[in-house]
């Protein structure tokens, strides 16, 4: 199995929003089965990006939130109101562009440009002026927590 049959989402790419409000998804981001209506779910994220499932991570998403009860503690239920209130899905059209809704793009300050950050099995999309990945890196230093590396044992 290769990277694209994994669906991995690593690097960084700037786009420009099209005059439609759509994003190219970068092509080596680009999986078959995302071509689909509903392929994507882009949730808010707290820290300010857009949180983007592609097809593969959705499902066991959607698996871990069927066990959450709409019955459940009201911290549960508004963290889930404010998150789906606001979400979106959405595929990709044939040259790899997807639309993000104006409440989306609202809230993560999506104006001209933006910034795609892959996360491995997920990947953000974050306003340049926010986004806390750089391409100005000093050799042999990035400003991350090697404590979450050494948690996962990277």
């Amino acid at each position: 199995m290769n990277a694209q049959d994994k669906g991995m989402y690593v690097g960084t790419f700037r786009h420009t929003l099209d005059g439609k409000n759509r994003l190219t998804i970068p092509a080596k981001w680009r999986f078959a089965g995302d071509e689909g209506d509903t392929s994507y779910l882009a949730l808010p994220n707290p820290n300010g990006s857009i949180t983007v499932y592609p097809p593969r991570t959705r499902v066991t998403l959607e698996a871990k939130l069927d066990q959450i009860s709409t019955l459940a503690d009201a911290d549960e239920v508004n963290t889930l109101q404010q998150l789906f209130g606001v979400a979106d899905y959405f595929g990709c059209d044939a040259q790899g562009r997807i639309c993000l809704s104006d409440k989306l793009r609202r809230y993560a300050g999506l104006e001209k440009d933006a910034v795609l950050v892959g996360m491995y099995s997920v990947f953000n999309i974050w306003s340049p002026a926010l986004c806390p990945v750089s391409d100005e890196i000093t050799p042999g230093k990035l400003n991350f927590n090697a404590d979450v590396l050494r948690k996962y044992k990277l």
